[in-house]
């Protein structure tokens, strides 16, 4: 199949020597021993062909110097279905290292291609990488970007969605349409290689400047035409760099039907809050009189409010909007905690539809399995050496010289050591210190992660690799007695969760994944300043059952540098 609209293509392959694609006037010669060593030969494949350059971009209706792909601002969307095979080849035209992450896809078996850091080296300028990755079991609404310093804050953002398979039923009718809405917070004041600077001198950052829908901070710059009667998918993601946001649509209802892979209960609500990193599919009946109704964006638990419109324009209509249609001020709730910690315990997982396969997705009774071991995180902010510095359980993580998976593969010394961060908070305190923060875990642990927020400020974390169950959350302080408050029966399974300000929130998590994987704030600054540390999943017996070998096209940079490549992979 051919989907035009998106230069994708959907193919079954065999296993042959090499074969070379016309893509965009050039040849693109794809080595089939690069691809087969993480799939099967009997799931489709869909190829992409992306250069990534520096372009003038209009956001705020001025021009901004932004991080483009294919010369989009946002970035091509990437349609897949279920255990398909993306090949994404980037070539990275920017005059500095570049890398590209995807955000809720667990990319089995397969850190090396998660597009971070610690588990991957840098595209270099000029040149070009392959991403090879299986979205193997998944289903929903999801999105990549760069995570890389701040090229975030410069867009190279975009949807990532996965569809079901044709056999396996989804739980409501199809929609008349199917969007993204990709929503984030904006700096235009600052650009981000200025926002990197503010940091590295050990600065905070400003409050950001606006609040995007699809790349447009401009009210009512946008609108989405829609036909009365018919019901519109929203696929919603909030890929900003620090600030939640409230969602709503005037005079209408969103039906919550998907949260980043998982099915939910369908409630209905007025509005949604939608923190850093995380997705939601709603479903939206156009059900009011012909007119335009305002589609608004607005900041959370902020020192400053921000909000945006875009339009949301039946057929018939003859009423356009304009800024006038802006509130002066966006409706808050009183308590603006209780209400969205109400809220977010609401979001459950419908235990009868079907996931990625067709049994349903309740078959799985996490709350029934016994605790391995329990992580306590707790957050804090410091100065080290007269700079800002966020750290997890005392420890502020630093990158090492050479990326941590590499490492760990060629059994190079001294990089990093397992360990380097204790798995409960230092009693009494005792400052933040700097080291390359990496975790051990045993494959196939079961864990509970208690996230201890004791700031003032509302926080998100995301664990690549995995999703989780969240089955708790609320105010104070976590401690054994919170337990009884847990969800064990049909708690959401996501991979983004926030953590409210002055509570806890915890989470359980099933090590099935081998591999080097990230755990990160998702505020990119401080993300940037050492909120993050590396769970190294591990099996003591190697196996390609649990763990591809390393891709044959592997960049190798630092100590891993004059390492040999594979030659080939089975």
């Amino acid at each position: 199949r051919l989907k035009n609209s998106h230069s994708t293509f959907l193919f079954r392959l065999k296993a042959t020597a090499s074969m070379g694609w016309w893509l965009n006037g050039g040849v693109w010669t794809v080595m089939m021993t690069i691809i087969i060593s993480f799939v099967q030969a009997d799931d489709p494949y869909r190829f992409f062909d992306w250069r990534v350059t520096y372009g003038n971009i209009y956001p705020l209706g001025i021009p901004q110097r932004g991080i483009l792909i294919n010369g989009q601002f946002p970035g091509p969307e990437i349609y897949s279905v279920t255990n398909d095979n993306l090949i994404i080849n980037v070539h990275n035209d920017l005059d500095e290292p570049f890398l590209l992450s995807w955000n809720g896809v667990q990319l089995r078996k397969n850190s090396y291609q998660d597009g971070v850091y610690g588990t991957t080296c840098p595209i270099p300028p000029g040149k070009n990488y392959t991403y090879a990755i299986q979205v193997k079991d998944q289903i929903g609404s999801f999105f990549y970007f760069p995570s890389l310093a701040l090229h975030k804050a410069a867009g190279g953002f975009g949807g990532l969605r996965i569809l079901s398979r044709p056999r396996i039923p989804v739980p409501f009718p199809e929609p008349a349409g199917d969007l993204t809405f990709l929503i984030g917070d904006w700096y235009s004041h600052h650009d981000r290689k200025t926002l990197k600077a503010l940091l590295d001198r050990g600065h905070k950052l400003p409050l950001p400047d606006a609040v995007l829908i699809n790349g447009h901070g401009v009210s009512f710059s946008s609108s989405l035409t829609v036909q009365k009667g018919k019901t519109y998918r929203l696929r919603i993601s909030n890929v900003g760099v620090q600030q939640s946001l409230n969602i709503k649509i005037r005079g209408h209802q969103m039906k919550l039907v998907e949260v980043e892979g998982t099915h939910t209960i369908q409630s209905m609500y007025t509005s949604l809050d939608v923190h850093v990193g995380q997705s939601y599919s709603v479903l939206v009946t156009m059900d009011q009189p012909e007119n335009d109704y305002p589609i608004l964006v607005a900041t959370r638990f902020a020192a400053r409010e921000l909000l945006v419109g875009a339009t949301l324009h039946y057929t018939n209509s003859r009423h356009s909007l304009s800024s006038a249609s802006i509130p002066s001020q966006y409706q808050h709730p009183a308590d603006e905690v209780d209400w969205s910690i109400k809220q977010a315990r609401s979001i459950r997982t419908n235990l009868t539809a079907s996931g990625p396969r067709p049994n349903p997705q309740g078959s799985y009774h996490y709350g029934q399995i016994n605790i391995s071991r329990t992580l306590v995180l707790d957050s804090s902010a410091g100065l080290v050496r007269r700079k800002q510095r966020y750290a997890i359980n005392g420890v502020s993580f630093v990158p090492a010289d050479t990326p941590l998976k590499l490492a760990d593969y060629y059994k190079i010394g001294g990089v990093f050591k397992v360990g380097s961060i204790p798995e409960k908070p230092r009693s009494g305190g005792g400052g933040i210190r700097l080291d390359t923060a990496v975790m051990g875990a045993h494959h196939r642990a079961f864990l509970e992660i208690v996230f201890q927020n004791r700031e003032k400020i509302l926080q998100s974390y995301h664990l690549d690799g995995y999703s989780f169950w969240v089955v708790g959350m609320d105010r104070g302080t976590w401690s054994g007695e919170s337990r009884r408050e847990y969800n064990l029966r049909d708690a959401v399974s996501r991979s983004t969760t926030q953590v409210y300000p002055e509570s806890w929130t915890a989470v359980y998590v099933a090590l099935d994944n081998v591999g080097m994987w990230n755990l990160r704030s998702e505020f990119w600054a401080r993300q940037y300043l050492g909120q993050q540390f590396y769970l190294r999943v591990y099996s003591p017996v190697p196996s390609l059952r649990d763990e591809y070998l390393l891709p044959s096209n592997v960049f190798l940079c630092g100590r891993a540098s004059n390492r040999h490549k594979p030659t080939s992979t089975p």
